[in-house]
């Protein structure tokens, strides 16, 4: 085994830690959000019953789709960092944030679909939604909003990783020393907060494309299209439906996911190289 294993090992286990953590603990604000967003309106889609209408899909899809995103994300900027100078490490953890989301988005679309449709019918379950969708719209149902939610992700990553990385780089140097994963929550949850409120409006046009009736104009997953419609039924407040709700979710979810995500993995890391010591 070697230093490279470990780190990658590392990533792949706490990313999954910190991804199952912020999903389930804040799952309800998320179910808030996207009734919120939801064409029907927020009492039509369940208002504050099941509230947690969805989650089975959560918890068995958190874990890899947080892992899969933390050890590309990781991947390349270990590949990076011997070839690049200090000032250019920004844009490498964009383009790192964004090989993440697009490998991720491979497990998290199929997911966002069945546990949004929940979320908007709290009479059905997870399991109800996926079994309609194969039924309906076949395999390809399952990835209705995948370029929506690639577009999201990626504005998203570009803004809450580099600022991330940044915040915590202005704090080590403060201080004198790496941050703790305490400050790197903080970090987190200020560098999410930020991204969510600008992106906001991606995120109403993805859920309404993963919500619309199959064969609509929506359900095509024309964006700038679903940006102008919902502009033209609610306006400027239909582009920013849910965004307290986001902000909030995303800003806790970010100190909890990065606070968590940095901590496992200097645990997990420290543990893999005593062990690979003991058997060396």
């Amino acid at each position: 085994m070697t230093h490279e294993s470990g780190y990658f090992v590392s990533a792949l286990l706490a990313g999954g830690a910190a991804g199952t953590s912020v999903d389930l603990a804040l799952f309800p604000l998320d179910t808030v959000k996207t009734r919120l967003q939801s064409a029907k309106g927020f009492w039509k889609a369940g208002g504050f019953s099941g509230i947690y209408s969805g989650v089975g899909a959560v918890a068995l899809g958190s874990a890899p789709i947080a892992a899969l995103f933390f050890v590309t994300y990781e991947g390349v900027k270990y590949l990076a960092k011997p070839r690049v100078s200090p000032q250019w490490e920004p844009v490498v953890h964009m383009i790192a944030a964004s090989a993440g989301e697009v490998g991720a988005c491979l497990l998290r679309v199929p997911v966002e679909v069945v546990k949004q449709r929940a979320q908007a019918n709290r009479q059905s379950s997870s399991l109800n939604e996926f079994k309609h969708t194969l039924k309906t719209e076949g395999f390809r149902g399952l990835y209705r909003g995948y370029s929506s939610t690639v577009i999201r992700e990626i504005p998203f990553s570009f803004i809450q990783f580099p600022l991330w990385e940044g915040l915590k780089g202005w704090w080590s140097k403060y201080q004198g020393h790496p941050v703790e994963p305490w400050q790197s929550a903080i970090c987190g949850a200020a560098a999410g907060c930020f991204g969510a409120g600008i992106t906001t409006p991606l995120d109403v046009a993805k859920t309404r494309i993963m919500l619309a009736e199959k064969g609509s104009e929506l359900s095509q997953g024309r964006i700038l299209s679903t940006l102008r419609l919902v502009y033209m039924e609610k306006g400027i407040k239909g582009l920013y439906s849910g965004l307290l709700p986001r902000m909030l979710w995303i800003s806790i979810g970010g100190a909890i996911f990065l606070g968590v995500f940095d901590k496992a993995r200097k645990t997990v890391y420290t543990l893999y190289n005593k062990y690979d010591e003991k058997i060396s």
